[in-house]
């Protein structure tokens, strides 16, 4: 079958062909005229099997048919869980839509980039928006976009957006499109939380399944190396070097394990890029455009990569951990054998991960076969500080005003070396003071016409001044104050 059965006008087959696209995969033979039929849609496949084109090439075709306004309303909304999958579809529609006439305007927009420039390229609207949630309510409540003109609404890995979160920032966004729209829902994998969704969203659909749920690509070879805890990284670097591997994706199941991977690569000569949520999207789409010139070896990433890669030949993908969720393991290994091309998905399992590779197995209805590895290499780092985090530095010590610590010593009522006063003794006073008040007829009824017991040099020395007052201009200490004669303190 040829996508000139499809029903696409010849622009839109002229840039598919450029693409080097000639026959549609089944998703695409089922979703296409569904799609351009006006039909809800609801649609499982696996990862890989060109899902994107199976939405993007019809709404091409619609919204091309007629003329837009100005400002040119939203029509098509696209939400996407990452920034790296939406840029995959930013770059899927440019591809699809250079030789329409009259051109249609379409934008990406995502978080963890300034908001401005989005802003501006808003102004005079935009046909087809693909958007992650949380950025798109963002430009909503700054008044930069409307969807209530919206035509055809697409979540693209719906599953991925519930994992991550983002169930009410989809609840915000439905209630502000129209009741009156195309809805279209595509996921690899569907589970209770989606058929509720879907229950809600979708009306009268059409359901398309064109693959066993939660199944891999039969063209992805799989395998399980079992290790000792403490050896993956020895074994990672001993694969990718006795095999000469160029182009690697490995999995982590933290940011940090993530960087301190990449260090530790780097370290054995082997170029490595760390690719997660906490980079800057500077630094994430450096990294990603690297990894595809093979300009770097190994890219590490967490499951924020997971389906938002699209290399046409990636060959390896490495499960370094395995995932938390058996279902994000069918997203990981998805990431090779693409488009019908061979992958090979390999897995470092160490015994306290069997129950995880257990379910796994279970959810992809096989058994993973287990290979051996042998020889690795003996200088290999050991990953046993990998989830071992670098002490923090230490907090900056304030510096306390001059004569802080005397009030402070004066509050608390103890002396200037620690010591408390004696019984009887008011906070603040020395015993210097309260003899030269004794004898003075000042105060201490106990030594009343008793001459002042005679200090030593331990208590003159330990003798606090916090209690006894400053002089205001002449600078005197306190204990020339304590030592004047009775009729200079009256």
């Amino acid at each position: 079958m040829s996508f000139s059965l499809l029903g696409l006008q010849p622009a839109i087959l002229q840039a598919v062909e450029q693409a080097g696209y000639t026959q549609p995969t089944p998703i695409q033979q089922q979703a296409i005229p569904a799609v351009l039929a006006g039909r809800d849609l609801l649609a499982a496949a696996q990862t890989g099997t060109g899902k994107t084109a199976g939405f993007v090439l019809p709404i091409l075709q619609k919204l091309s048919q007629t003329k837009s306004r100005h400002p040119r309303p939203t029509r098509a909304l696209i939400l996407t869980p990452t920034r790296e999958l939406a840029a995959q579809i930013g770059e899927q529609i440019t591809k699809y839509s250079k030789l329409l006439d009259p051109k249609l305007k379409h934008l990406v927009v995502f978080g963890g980039v300034n908001i401005n420039p989005q802003m501006m390229a808003l102004r005079g609207g935009v046909d087809i928006l693909t958007a992650t949630p949380g950025r798109l309510l963002d430009l909503i409540g700054q008044n930069a976009v409307k969807i209530n003109e919206v035509e055809i609404l697409v979540l693209d890995e719906a599953d991925r957006m519930l994992d991550m979160g983002f169930i009410r920032d989809i609840q915000k966004i439905l209630n502000l499109l129209p009741k009156i729209r195309q809805n279209l829902l595509f996921s690899a994998t569907f589970d209770n939380e989606i058929k509720q969704l879907t229950n809600k969203l979708l009306k009268d659909p059409l359901m398309i399944n064109v693959a066993p749920q939660n199944s891999t690509a039969e063209k992805i070879e799989q395998k399980v190396y079992h290790v000792s805890k403490g050896q993956k990284t020895g074994a990672l670097i001993t694969l990718i070097e006795q095999n000469n591997w160029q182009q690697v994706l490995v999995f982590m199941a933290t940011k940090h394990e993530a960087n301190r991977l990449t260090e530790k690569l780097e370290a054995a000569g082997i170029s490595a890029a760390a690719i997660h949520g906490n980079k800057s999207q500077n630094a994430r789409t450096a990294a990603l455009a690297g990894f595809k010139n093979n300009s770097v070896r190994v890219l590490v990433a967490s499951d924020v990569a997971a389906r938002g890669i699209d290399i046409a030949e990636l060959p390896f993908v490495v499960n370094f951990a395995l995932p938390r969720s058996a279902a994000d393991y069918v997203h990981r290994i998805g990431r090779t054998g693409r488009a019908g091309k061979a992958g090979l998905a390999v897995s470092l399992v160490c015994p306290d991960e069997m129950p995880q590779l257990k379910q796994v197995e279970k959810l992809i209805g096989m058994k993973i076969p287990v290979a051996e590895l042998s020889g690795i290499v003996s200088n290999a780092p050991n990953d046993h500080d990998l989830t071992v985090r670098p002490p923090r530095p230490p907090r900056p010590q304030h510096k306390k005003p001059a004569g802080a610590n005397a009030q402070a010593t004066a509050r608390s009522g103890q002396t200037a070396n620690g010591e408390k006063p004696a019984t009887g003794q008011r906070p603040g006073r020395s015993p210097q003071a309260n003899g030269n008040q004794s004898n003075n007829g000042g105060g201490n009824r106990a030594n009343h016409g008793k001459p002042a017991p005679r200090r030593s040099e331990n208590s003159a020395q330990g003798q606090h001044s916090s209690g006894q007052r400053r002089s205001d201009q002449s600078g005197a200490s306190t204990a020339h104050r304590a030592a004047k004669p009775a009729a200079s303190q009256a």
